[in-house]
């Protein structure tokens, strides 16, 4: 029988114009059917229908994650939290109570994630012997806050049969000691992704429950739809799964690994999946890593980091990443590539025009660049002709603002995340948290467009700023649009999906530098209320 509801009582801003606002919402069967005045929205709900007040509180279109790791969210349930910890001896401990709580077995492993050393007295990362002293028998790796960077014990490294004579893997690097032993430090994905791997394979986990925790972190923040980015196989495939299960709640959208040139032959494995959402999930395209990150120092920059001769690195050479851009032409598949560093973007830009303009039809596939930290304004020019869109990881403003001006100097270190500049060219952008590395907290991205504050209370290139409802349209219409699902997501329109979230307060009417302390009330997915503060 259908069922119907209507929804009043509150601010309702339906995201489709400046100062737009309406009385009601009448949803029936998932899909919004109306929204407009109170008489009219009773007359069209009939004699009984649901009702929900939303006694003062305010209602918009629910948010969509631009770029996350959802599946890595998951995972990390299983690991030691260390982003409290501040200096060597605190890590050490939580290691250490972590161990004495829950001891591995003998094909066990512990992984801590979220250190961070530019917030540590020592301003550098752990190493082996700070590890081998919590245990040298039981293989252990902390991984970085940024994902980019790891510390493995001695006891890891034998087990993945790394020594002084191993090689530096392609894509990443081992530290050495002057003496050429290996110090436990390993950068960038090619030493990081075989050690997580490993350490994955050997951690107790229950992927049913802790993708239902994740997702519930998710819908805390007021999101139905969320990604899964940089993808392999086996986990698209465990996805797949799990959605067929019934697992999924909210929509995910998984963007397979493409550095290899393997995507394509896993979209093929995975094809049930490549069209339209199945059991709330699907394939949008490829993913490519094409630097680091800029508060590890391994972004790829145009030019050096303060105070060294140092740019940062490629991920892939420009072949490489060109092969990919004409694979996901050719294939009509939607490519995000990370980029931190201008370099990298350089590099995104001209090999994807290249293989665009190669391409037989020039189809506009809307792109996608990943992060956006430190971009020139020619390279936003560059943009709009390949309908590229750029999506800021701006919550580096108030995480590592201040660390980037000490690594890229005050005038460049101010400019990251320009979404005000992107917005003045006619970008369409979005805004996103690459959660794990912070969490999935929409208002607080935001909060960090809008306002521009660093930690230690610095206001980085004002000009920069943008309005509450730009901010608010980037993780509701943009990210919709980013998708291809602007037809069903992003708005309070008839016909969209009743994807929805209540907010405390309005936060069009709130004052800008309070937006990221509005609560999240309520989130509803297809008018179903999946999470209740």
């Amino acid at each position: 029988m259908s069922r119907i509801t209507i929804f009043s009582g509150g601010p309702i801003i339906p995201m489709t114009a400046p100062g737009h606002r309406v009385q009601a919402l009448v949803e029936q069967d998932g899909r919004i059917v109306y929204a407009g005045d109170l008489a009219q929205a009773e007359a069209l709900a009939g004699p009984s229908p649901r009702r929900v007040d939303l006694k003062g509180h305010a209602l918009l279109p629910a948010f969509l994650d631009a770029h996350s790791h959802l599946s890595m969210a998951a995972q990390y349930r299983s690991a030691v939290d260390l982003s409290e910890c501040t200096d060597f001896t605190q890590i050490a401990g939580a290691l250490r109570r972590h161990l004495n709580a829950a001891p591995p077995g003998p094909e066990g492993a512990v992984l801590g994630v979220n250190y961070d050393h530019n917030f540590l007295p020592q301003q550098t990362h752990p190493n082996r012997e700070l590890l081998d002293g919590v245990s040298r028998r039981i293989p252990m790796l902390l991984l970085h806050a940024s994902s980019h960077m790891g510390v493995a014990n001695t006891a890891l490294l034998e087990l993945l049969g790394w020594d002084a004579n191993t090689p530096d893997p392609a894509g990443g690097r081992l530290g050495r000691r002057e003496d050429g032993s290996l110090s436990g430090y390993l950068e960038e994905p090619g030493a990081c992704v075989p050690a997580l791997t490993e350490v994955f394979r050997r951690l107790p986990t229950d992927m049913e429950r802790q993708l239902a925790d994740a997702q519930q972190d998710y819908l805390s923040y007021g999101i139905t739809t969320a990604q899964d980015g940089a993808t392999n196989l086996q986990t698209a495939a465990l996805l797949a799964r799990y959605a067929q299960g019934g697992g999924l709640k909210l929509d995910l959208v998984s963007y397979l690994a493409a550095a290899e040139g393997q995507a394509e032959d896993w979209f093929q494995k995975l094809a049930p999946y490549a069209g339209p959402y199945r059991h709330r999930f699907r394939l949008g395209g490829y993913k490519l890593i094409l630097d680091g990150s800029p508060q590890g120092r391994t972004a790829w920059l145009s030019r050096p980091y303060q105070g060294s001769d140092s740019r940062g690195a490629a991920s892939l050479s420009d072949e490489r990443v060109y092969a990919v851009c004409a694979q996901a032409l050719a294939h009509r598949r939607q490519l995000l590539a990370h980029c931190n560093g201008d370099a990298a973007a350089d590099q995104f830009l001209t090999q994807y025009r290249r293989a665009w303009l190669e391409s037989r039809d020039r189809p506009l596939l809307r792109p996608v660049m990943i992060h956006c930290q430190i971009l020139r304004r020619e390279q936003l020019d560059q943009m709009a002709e390949l309908a590229m869109i750029p999506s800021f990881f701006v919550g580096h403003i108030w995480y590592w603002g201040d660390v980037h001006r000490k690594n890229l100097g005050r005038e460049r270190g101010s400019r990251i995340s320009p979404v005000g500049s992107a917005l003045c060219r006619g970008l369409c952008c979005t805004l996103h948290q690459d959660t794990p590395v912070t969490r999935p907290d929409m208002l607080h991205s935001v909060w960090c467009a809008v306002n521009r504050r660093t930690r230690g209370g610095d206001i980085l290139a004002p000009e920069e700023r943008v309005g509450v409802y730009q901010a608010l349209q980037a993780v509701t219409g943009n990210a919709a649009f980013a998708y291809g699902e602007e037809d069903r997501k992003g708005v309070l329109a008839p016909g969209k999906l009743a994807d929805l979230v209540v907010l405390e307060k309005d936060p069009l009417a709130a004052d800008p530098k309070t937006v990221k302390d509005i609560p999240v009330l309520a989130t509803y997915k297809e008018g179903v209320c999946l999470y209740r503060r």
